[in-house]
């Protein structure tokens, strides 16, 4: 295997690793609302009689502080994938880094606005004094979820069916390119996937009432992904979807995504919530081994049918060199610190650990 190959690899597997938990949190901020236990009325008369800020992280809205508390020994955490994947980025494909953010920009930028303010939601809702404040915090956390996962759905849309390239080699996205069908529908999709990720994740780790409405809004979500990834495919099998350069390798991708799918639903319905779970984490992983195998040895595909090939895209062989001295320390460190924080937290919330947030 050569060192283009392996960074190729390395940098697959952070983004998969960023979809996979990151995916989880980012579905729950937009599923926050949704599985609370408490209707604003009943909030809203504990503020009235006197209910402390301390309420919004502990006995005064248990409900629905559950999705959250779910996540909360993880969150921020799971960005280390995402910084990881930057670096690697940066490092091993300096021209592919130069022309995906150059080009991409507008959606990248708003990817980081969506996860600061998620991630200043989730921590300063706990200080909301009354029930009014909570709602806004509540709205900027279901924004700093959904702008984020729309986003990564529209970058991924993008890569498949092909940036706009300009005679000069360099590419800008415009609304037109973003307006399209099938870009929107992959957008939808990452977006409702990460979502029902999100609700696999809550029913694995909270107590069973809350474990039970993740469970039937998992159930509906993963539906609606089949529905919007449906279109998808039928726009590609029109013409107007996605440009593989390996369509064998991606027909059978699309198909593991299909059954990865079904299989989450069933699973989920019948209550296997940790199956699901692993299930749901094969499905928000899929779609990154999608772009890079699909399109192998491209990096970055064009409209017009043209690309960027892995050999263009990477550094020169001394710096991959150095780099892998670097990689064969850092990516055994991430590994071993996020087992390690999935055994320290493991089980349900509400038994083990208090709530965080």
């Amino acid at each position: 295997m050569s060192l283009e190959i392996f960074w190729l690899a390395v940098l697959g597997l952070l983004l998969a690793g960023y979809f996979v938990l990151g995916g989880y949190d980012l579905g729950v901020q937009m599923l926050h609302p949704v599985l609370g236990g408490r209707k604003r009325a009943e909030a809203g008369s504990e503020a009235g009689a006197g209910v402390g800020p301390g309420s919004g992280a502990g006995s005064g809205e248990p409900g629905r502080n559950a999705a959250l508390d779910a996540i909360a020994p993880f969150f921020l955490g799971n960005e280390v994938w995402l910084v990881a994947f930057t670096g690697v980025l940066f490092g091993a494909f300096p021209y592919l880094e130069g022309s995906l953010l150059s080009g991409l920009y507008p959606l990248f930028v708003a990817i980081l606005v969506g996860l600061v303010l998620g991630s200043a939601a989730v921590q300063l809702r706990g200080r909301a004094h009354t029930a009014r404040a909570r709602r806004r915090w509540d709205a900027l956390i279901v924004l700093g979820g959904a702008l984020p996962a729309l986003c990564w759905g529209l970058v991924l849309g993008l890569l498949l069916h092909g940036v706009p390239r300009r005679p000069d080699g360099v590419f800008r996205v415009g609304a037109g390119d973003l307006l399209t069908p099938f870009v929107l529908a992959c957008g939808a999709t990452t977006a409702l996937l990460f979502a029902a990720h999100g609700a696999a994740f809550v029913a694995l780790r909270s107590a069973p009432g809350a474990a039970a409405r993740a469970r039937r809004a998992g159930t509906a979500l993963l539906r609606a992904v089949a529905a919007t990834g449906s279109l998808a495919l039928l726009l590609t099998l029109f013409g107007a979807g996605a440009s593989m350069t390996n369509p064998l390798t991606s027909a059978i991708l699309a198909a593991l995504l299909a059954a990865a799918l079904a299989g989450a639903r069933s699973l989920l319905g019948r209550g296997h919530h940790a199956r699901a779970f692993a299930a749901t984490c094969c499905a928000t992983a899929l779609p990154v081994l999608l772009v890079g195998a699909g399109h192998y040895p491209y990096v970055l595909i064009t409209s017009a049918g043209a690309g960027m090939t892995i050999h263009q895209a990477a550094a020169d062989e001394v710096t991959l060199k150095i780099l892998a001295a670097f990689g064969v320390v850092v990516i055994p460190v991430i590994l071993a610190y996020q087992i390690w924080s999935w055994w320290t937290f493991r089980g349900r919330t509400g038994r083990r650990h208090p709530g965080y947030f």
